[in-house]
């Protein structure tokens, strides 16, 4: 019920205490019950005034922020006249005037979006919309004419809220439409707003008498502006790689202009944070401006050589460098400059030696003080990688000086990360830069290029370094009584410099004599591995500094994999020359021997380690994964012996909840290994554990008759290992002949057992989750795997199992009411239900004509029980779930394609909710999922057209019948489609165009009478300049498009509409 403004005056003491209680009150029930009362306020256009009211005569910030939200909310979602948007634009200016001083911080807030909201999304419908700068600028002279400080701290939060708002989607409008607002925005108000914010940073840099949020605003307005989409780029202020700005031609002048970049020196170094942070990425920004925009290279020149003697200058003094929040954006400034200027501009630069070696400087006392600068580091090591490979392509005679530099950056790195393991034993409390792998892999990525720069120099210092910590390690493995401390100290030492010997592999092809180098340092870690082998370990295996150590040398072992082992290995490699005079190990054969050993031991002795099991088995899959190195692993003892014997008993980690991913990782690339080889014999033997399983459960359900009986017996730790097994095996099965052997050792052997596992524990979803994940895993027909004689009856009997499981699965999840966890306990095994029966129906591997023909109910209960399962999950919670909506979407395709009369033979409201859901989906912004659905709008529909009489078909058919008297029903239902496929492909940026457009002819032939109205409806909505541009695409869409499905026919169509959704659009954005 809408209320007047008169009854909001008179009940205004009532509605601040609601607000008051929505806004303060610490039950949630309580809030809930308060927020739907007062959601009346937003409700329609009406309460517009009921919302003034609230405004002009409520002093209670909650009252005003109510008023504020429900305002924004009804801007945002509902269509009101120009006129009241005129004078609503009018009021919130006046009203900001009188009271914004004095409101509430969040209630000044919520008033300045909701006027750059309503700026926003009228800026083409009326001038005065556009003149929201103009007004700002106003509030800026009014409060520095002396009249008050918050009359121009109004004026600069209001400029930070436009900009903000005009670079952001607004939720509800398409992509294409924020793009156009966003470009009319930057090429008419944006560097108005620039030129504002810097005469305000003019104006209240110190030594001027003002407070620090005029400043914090001020220059908060200068780093929006300059991190504004200027042309869609989504430029990501996390991401250092190579970007640059794309700042509009208009700005030259002002970028080239010294005074600019002076400006937010002079700011930086006359500040404190979150001041002078924020001013130095302002400086990152300007630092990473577009080439082309210079006049010539002379200013680009001149614009480096200013940033580069400010950024001396700071380095020189120190300036606020102790803070760690300029530390951090000033490390972001140097590697901006060499990821946007060339080295030899930077060696031509005057002062270049005194700053390379200041930068050099720096760098050293940060890689020392790794406590503090541990983010920090990244950006310059990243720096000096940049360096250090632009030094082919220098040219001049400039001296780049980084051979003196480098090899000091590289030796304060590896003694910086030495000093640090006893200081992380001594104090616990401290950050390990272990503990976060992507800063690791960041830092050596870097760290490679510095370490082959001056390579011999390094190896000589690495080796050095580890070649007494490697001895004195070896001698404490042997020796009794030895302190812990000190072989942990070892260890995290070691753990670093292995890590730092993993990068050197990474480059490109390597010269001769560095890979003689390659071999020196690669020694030392096959030494080390060799001297960890013993039994001695086995009681430091849980202890956290040998995991670290054995993730390190299973890096190690991964780099060595990819440039000396595999298809395209040199034996005559000299690395394999040190290998074999100090290790033995003459050639890539008897160093695969001992990266199995390894991956064998770590299997089996690292239990509670997932991440070094993970490792391992990413090292062993990588082995595997190339045909010639599988054919050598095949040649292994260790293989042989792995293929035979994979259960927990040599593998303990197998039986680890929290390694349940790795033994389906671990089976599947046993059977890869194993499948390569032509030995029907050997896979009997290697399935032999599984084997043992199932009768051990089929004698525990009595013939998997009983599955309360097997529950009660049976640890569901034991069905969930077997069936995470066997999924990994079915993964591997890649041909007709790997997959037979798969199927006639399941069918119909075990297949019974199975369905009896997922019966007794169906509210498990551990268990249920991993039977029905194989089942999907089974069923799916990948590199035609499923290929049965045309005489063999398989494909009909997996799909009788399939039916079975289908069936035993819906009973239990089509019962589930309020779950605790909806997604866990049902949706997630609907969905792979879903995901089941969709590859079955496609697989093409079963004639399902025959269970009809026969009276098989075996398809029928599939479908029903899956349209059950579809249809007892709410749309909203679909469309929530990501994996849900696509395997739901999938399974109606497919449904709609070659089985429409399961669809057409449902009541009314259920084919209803399907067409509602089809328009969900349609909408949808994963590409996948709207052209699925597309596709099956465009299936119902030709096949209702094809197959009716009152379209010129021969006969009705019973389906189509079914579909008539539904639309009978619901006549809105297909116009409905048409209207969102037209809109979207009319006015959305959308990538499966083509997709989209497939269905659109065919409800156009359906609905002929309809499709007139709604192309009235669609101009309707258009501007008034607009209207005629629509009605003459509308007239060339059908133009030489007849009334039929005829390909031909089709493609026409889909022709026309590509040249007319691109000729409307341009005139549209121009």
């Amino acid at each position: 019920m809408a209320l007047t403004a008169a009854t909001v005056v008179q009940q205004l003491p009532q509605i601040e205490a609601l607000c008051e209680r929505l806004y303060t009150s610490q039950v949630q029930q309580e809030r809930t019950k308060v927020e739907e009362m007062l959601r009346v306020f937003s409700s329609s256009t009406e309460q517009v005034a009921s919302c003034k009211a609230i405004l002009d005569n409520s002093k209670s910030a909650y009252a005003q922020i109510l008023a504020t939200s429900s305002l924004l909310k009804i801007v945002t979602d509902q269509i009101l006249s120009l006129d009241v948007k005129k004078e609503m634009r009018i009021y919130f200016l006046q009203y900001l005037d009188r009271h914004g001083p004095s409101l509430e911080p969040f209630v000044f807030t919520s008033l300045a979006q909701l006027l750059c909201r309503l700026t926003k999304l009228n800026w083409f419908q009326d001038e005065q919309f556009t003149r929201l700068v103009d007004d700002s600028r106003t509030f800026l002279e009014k409060g520095s004419s002396g009249a008050s400080q918050g009359h121009y701290l109004l004026g600069l939060r209001i400029l930070n809220l436009l900009v903000t708002e005009m670079n952001q989607p607004t939720q509800g409008r398409t992509l294409t439409q924020h793009r156009k607002l966003a470009v009319a925005f930057r090429d008419t108000a944006l560097l108005k707003v620039f030129q504002l914010a810097l005469a305000s940073l003019r104006a209240l840099a110190p030594p001027a008498q003002c407070s620090s949020k005029l400043q914090e605003q001020a220059v908060g307005l200068s780093l929006a502006c300059l991190s504004f989409d200027f042309f869609g780029t989504c430029m990501d202020d996390s991401s250092e790689d190579l970007s640059t700005i794309q700042v509009p031609g208009s700005w030259r002048s002002l970028i080239e202009d010294p005074a600019s970049l002076k400006l937010f020196l002079d700011f930086y170094r006359s500040t404190e944070p979150p001041l002078s942070n924020q001013a130095l990425e302002c400086l990152v920004r300007l630092a990473s401006v577009r080439r082309s925009l210079f006049t010539d290279e002379a200013s680009r020149s001149r614009f480096l050589a200013q940033l580069v003697s400010g950024s001396q200058e700071i380095l020189q003094g120190q300036q606020g460098l102790a803070e760690h929040a300029n530390y951090h954006e000033f490390c972001r400034l140097l590697g901006r400059l060499k990821t946007n200027y060339q080295l030899s501009e930077l060696v031509a630069l005057e002062n270049y030696a005194q700053w390379i070696q200041l930068v050099a400087e720096l760098t050293v006392n940060s890689l020392n003080s790794w406590q503090w600068a541990s983010s920090s580091v990244y950006y310059l090591l990243g720096l000096w990688s940049r360096l250090v490979s632009s030094m082919p392509y220098l040219k001049g005679d400039g001296p780049s000086m980084l051979e003196t530099f480098v090899p000091k950056i590289t030796e304060a790195y590896v003694a910086s990360r030495m000093d640090a393991v006893p200081a992380l034993l001594q104090d616990q409390s401290l950050e390990d830069p272990l503990d976060s792998p992507e800063q690791l892999h960041d830092q050596l990525e870097s760290l490679s290029y510095l370490c082959r720069f001056q390579y011999e120099q390094f190896s000589e210092y690495l080796c050095g370094l580890m070649d007494p910590i490697l001895g004195a390690y070896t001698q404490a493995l042997t020796s009794p009584g030895v302190d812990e401390n000190q072989v942990a100290l070892m260890e995290g030492r070691l753990t670093w410099l292995i890590h730092i010997i993993s990068t050197t592999p990474r480059a490109s092809a390597s010269a001769e004599s560095q890979e003689m180098i390659d071999g020196e340092l690669s020694v030392r870690v096959f030494e080390l591995i060799r001297a960890t082998e013993g039994v001695q370990q086995r009681q430091r295996y849980t202890l956290l500094s040998r995991q670290r150590l054995e993730v390190a040398i299973t890096s190690f072992l991964q780099a060595f994999r990819k440039i000396y082992v595999g298809e395209q290995v040199m034996n005559t490699s000299k690395v394999y020359v040190r290998l074999s005079e100090q290790c033995g190990l003459g050639d890539h054969l008897s160093v695969l021997n001992v990266m199995l050993s390894r991956i064998a031991n770590n299997m089996k002795t690292f239990v509670t380690s997932e991440e070094v099991v993970t490792r391992t088995l990413e090292l062993f899959q990588d082995l595997a994964q190339g045909y010639s190195s599988g054919k050598l692993l095949l040649k292994l003892d260790a293989i042989t012996f792995m293929l035979q014997h994979h259960a927990a008993n040599e593998f303990p980690f197998l039986d680890d909840p929290a390694n349940a991913r790795n033994r389906t990782t671990l089976h599947s690339i046993l059977a890869k290994l194993l499948f390569m080889e032509d030995t029907p014999g050997k896979f009997k033997t290697f399935v032999m554990p599984f084997q043992q399983v199932f009768v051990h459960l089929t004698a525990a359900s009595n013939g998997a008759t009983n599955a309360q009986a097997l529950r009660s017996s049976v640890p569901e730790s034991t069905v969930v290992g077997l069936m995470r097994d066997l999924r990994g095996v079915a993964q591997a099965t890649n041909s007709r002949k790997t997959y037979g052997l798969l199927f006639d050792w399941l069918h119909p052997q075990h297949f019974p057992i199975i369905r009896c596992c997922l019966e007794a524990w169906a509210d498990k979803p551990s268990v249920s989750t991993a039977v029905l994940k194989f089942m999907a895993e089974f069923v799916q027909n990948k590199t035609q795997r499923l290929t049965f004689d045309p005489s063999s009856p398989n494909g009909i009997l997996l799909f009788r199992e399939v039916s079975k499981i289908l069936v035993t699965y819906g009973r239990y999840a089509t019962g589930v009411n309020n779950a605790a966890d909806v997604y866990t306990q049902k949706f997630k095994g609907i969905s792979i239900c879903m995901l089941i029966l969709t590859r079955t129906l496609v697989g093409y591997y079963v004639n399902f004509g025959v269970f009809e023909l026969y009276g098989d109910p075996a398809l029928k209960d599939a479908l029903d029980i899956a349209m059950k399962m579809a249809l007892c999950m709410p749309l909203n919670d679909i469309l929530s779930y990501r994996k849900v909506a696509r395997s739901y979407f999938a399974l109606l395709d497919v449904l709609a394609h070659n089985h429409t009369a399961v669809l057409a033979r449902t009541d009314t409201q259920t084919f209803a909710a399907i067409l509602t859901s089809l328009d969900s989906g349609l909408r949808n912004l994963e590409p996948a999922i709207s052209s699925q659905c597309a596709t099956a709008v465009d299936n119902l529909a030709a096949y209702y057209l094809k197959n009716n009489q009152a379209f010129g078909a021969e006969t009705t058919s019973p389906a189509a019948q079914a579909i008539a008297q539904h639309l009978q029903q619901r006549p809105d239902l297909l116009p409905q489609l048409m209207t969102t496929l037209f809109e979207i492909v009319l006015f959305d940026d959308c990538s499966n165009q083509w997709s989209l457009s497939r269905p659109m002819l065919v409800l156009i032939l359906v609905n002929e009478p309809i499709f007139n109205e709604l192309k009235q409806q669609l101009v309707n909505s258009q501007p008034i300049e607009r209207r005629q541009q629509l009605e003459s695409c509308f007239t060339r869409l059908m133009q030489d498009v007849q009334r039929s499905l005829e390909p031909r026919n089709r493609d026409k169509f889909t022709q026309n509409l590509t040249v007319v959704t691109h000729d409307f659009r341009t005139r549209a954005i121009s």
